[in-house]
């Protein structure tokens, strides 16, 4: 830790350096949905691997049947070891002519009295994001000739694309990728002052259910009244998913809650997210969460269920009389804790055909389930990052739970049977996959300084 102030001293003085670097890898269109820029997602994958390789890593690309995935690896026998993750493909631009600057030629404007940004596509998500933490290892290794811990970089060229080639690429060098903790840069702060470490992304269980009544669909003058309605019966069952209070009333679903310690409660109260704030921004004003609880804990703490689409009968132009023979709905669960996600789907499923009138059938699809992740509140790891990024931004980092989920953190528990911790350095403005992405110079600075302490907490 004695040589911390000289590291962040050269972070300091190479800031301008550093952003031409960034600069430099954020002119390379590393579109990885569009055919016609994958030539240019390989020159963008090459340009890190020379990058790592100038800081001593033994870098190479691994191939995959789309785009390569650069692998790193700088080893520090006796020391904790972590895996890096990041992402190297962006966004397409379109459309190109909302952006007021060219998407690949990176400019810095001042947005705010005292306030610069670099705008650029890729310059938030993710390639800035993932140099903070090459800029530190950069700093580090200068100032005191090695590294405080072992690293492993595992930065792919699909995340944009569903990161399909992944999953298969982890499985087949895990060996390679075996490291204490993986820490993934691809998040964000709680605002610009609040440094944030996600630490827990909830489950999901995703399914389809289709309920059928006559064998086609009838005239209802003829047989309205008589025949039983499955947009009616579908109707009911969704509406009778949620009680007066906002629980979800499948038998058993809260089998596996945790609920969060006293401190962590305060800590999120400390947060103050109001409705008005998290609400007012989509043009609504109150909450319909479990009541009880407060707003943060509704959106990142607590299961959910949500009907994402419902349809049946004649939904055309005009009029027409029928009663459906079938209607549908798709619904999810986010999940939180030790629940469930095989018992959630079989409970969901006889909650629904317990509730089926005579000559009334369901059927169901399953097309995902996966448990929540979280990294236990006592991980030293989780405590040392919490602690740099405290002493780094002079406020306390808050440890928050991600109401959505990140795939890859689910592969490197499910495959590598690692925890891992979320932090970055993403601000709710920077406009990510939209026209005119940015990301602030403090972000990218302090987040260089960030990781630098972070480091050498992990190595201590």
């Amino acid at each position: 830790m004695t040589k911390l102030p000289a590291i962040l001293s050269r972070l300091d003085a190479d800031l301008d350096t550093s952003l031409a670097r960034l600069s430099s890898w954020l002119e390379i269109p590393s579109i990885s949905t569009d055919s016609a820029y994958w030539p240019d997602s390989r020159r963008a994958a090459e340009w890190l691997r020379a990058d790592l390789e100038s800081l001593g890593f033994k870098a190479s690309l691994g191939e995959t049947p789309g785009q390569p995935v650069v692998l790193a690896h700088r080893p520090k026998p006796g020391a904790p070891h972590v895996l890096f993750y990041g992402h190297y493909d962006v966004q397409p631009v379109d459309p190109l002519n909302l952006w007021d600057t060219e998407p690949f030629k990176p400019v810095v404007k001042e947005i705010a009295p005292g306030r610069k940004v670099i705008v650029a596509r890729g310059a938030c998500d993710d390639k800035g994001q993932v140099m903070t933490f090459v800029e530190a290892m950069r700093a580090t290794i200068a100032e005191t000739g090695d590294l405080p811990v072992g690293v492993t970089i595992l930065v792919e060229g699909e995340e944009e694309s569903g990161s399909v080639n992944l999953p298969a690429f982890v499985r087949e060098n895990a060996e390679q990728l075996k490291a204490d903790i993986a820490l993934v840069c691809d998040t964000g702060m709680w605002d610009r002052d609040t440094p944030a470490i996600t630490a827990s992304l909830r489950g999901m269980v995703y399914q389809e259910v289709t309920i059928s009544c006559a064998d086609r669909d009838l005239h209802s003058g003829l047989f309205g009244g008589a025949a039983a309605n499955p947009v009616h019966v579908l109707s009911r069952i969704i509406a009778s998913l949620h009680d007066e209070t906002g629980r979800i009333t499948v038998p058993g679903f809260y089998e596996g809650v945790e609920e969060p310690s006293n401190s962590q409660k305060a800590d999120w109260a400390d947060l103050g997210l109001t409705e008005a704030e998290f609400l007012g921004q989509i043009g609504l004003k109150h909450s319909i969460g479990e009541k009880g609880r407060m707003l943060i804990e509704q959106i990142q703490s607590r299961p959910t269920c949500d009907v994402n689409g419902i349809w049946g009968g004649y939904t055309g132009e005009g009029t027409k009389t029928v009663i459906a023979a079938k209607a549908s709905a798709k619904v999810s669960f986010r999940l939180v804790g030790k629940q469930d996600p095989d018992k959630i789907a079989a409970a969901f499923q006889a909650y629904v055909r317990a509730q089926l009138p005579g000559d009334v059938s369901a059927e169901f699809i399953v097309y995902s389930a996966s448990p929540a992740i979280a990294v236990p509140a006592d991980s030293p790891a989780l405590t040392k990052a919490r602690a740099a990024l405290t002493e780094e931004w002079g406020r306390k980092a808050v440890t928050i739970g991600s109401g959505g989920s990140v795939p890859v953190v689910g592969d490197f528990k499910r495959l590598l049977g690692m925890d891992t911790l979320l932090v970055g350095f993403g601000l709710d403005d920077d406009r990510v996959h939209s026209p005119n992405e940015k990301y602030d110079l403090s972000s990218f600075h302090k987040g260089q300084r960030s990781w630098a302490r972070i480091l050498q907490a992990l190595g201590s």
